[in-house]
């Protein structure tokens, strides 16, 4: 059974593109995998993949793109035979497009930066949530903290503040503000394959969580 991975978020620059290539890359490892890259025209998921297969090959990695939903579901269907894991980047703003991926994944990882500002912009996207819910009671959608320092007083402050107003379950890994997820994104990797030690082990444990969630539901 192919399992659905939408990455969505209504808020630019939260790191969508990130997770999504670095858990596309991970579970290639072991699994064939498709990417499909929805934020067209920037498409930095398709720009990084790009740059990957001109370095290295990527095995059990496909690659799509997707402008509208109707391209995206038939996409999805041309994939779905071929591939255990789908991975989609969904494009910011388009409530049309992100609530069909939201219909159509198993999981959705909402990816939020530890600001109040991030938290705020996201409780719009609790609307096209709600209405996806209306097509498909059981959709599941989950916080990913990027860029999260766990340290600071302010982030706990913020995890509650994001329990209390969006009402989302969190995801227990959170990826940490690390140059290491820009410097691999530029070269075609995931951090998985990268130098810094900390990144790895966030990521490996990111993919680890969201395939236990996938095996659950499976059931």
């Amino acid at each position: 059974m192919t399992q659905i991975v939408g990455i969505i978020q209504v808020k630019g620059g939260v790191g969508r593109s990130t997770i999504a290539t670095n858990l596309a890359a991970v579970f290639s490892e072991k699994k064939p995998t498709a990417l499909i890259d929805c934020d067209l025209p920037q498409g930095t998921s398709a720009s990084w993949y790009a740059v990957r297969k001109s370095e290295i090959a990527p095995a059990n990695l496909t690659l799509a793109t997707a402008r509208d939903y109707r391209e995206l579901v038939q996409r999805t269907k041309e994939l779905a035979p071929r591939h255990r894991y789908i991975v989609i980047d969904a494009p910011p703003r388009i409530a049309e497009m992100t609530r069909a991926i939201t219909v159509m994944s198993t999981l959705c990882l909402v990816p939020l930066g530890a600001s109040a500002a991030e938290i705020w912009s996201t409780a719009d996207l609790l609307k096209t949530i709600e209405a996806a819910r209306s097509v498909r009671s059981d959709i599941d959608v989950r916080i990913v903290w990027n860029r999260y320092r766990a340290r600071t007083r302010e982030a706990g402050e913020l995890s509650e503040a994001a329990r209390n107003e969006l009402g989302l379950q969190e995801l227990s890994t959170r990826l940490g503000y690390r140059v290491a997820y820009s410097e691999a994104l530029a070269r075609g990797l995931a951090v998985s394959e990268w130098l810094d030690g900390n990144a790895h082990a966030e990521i490996v444990a990111l993919a680890a969580e969201v395939k236990g969630i996938l095996k659950e539901v499976g059931k």
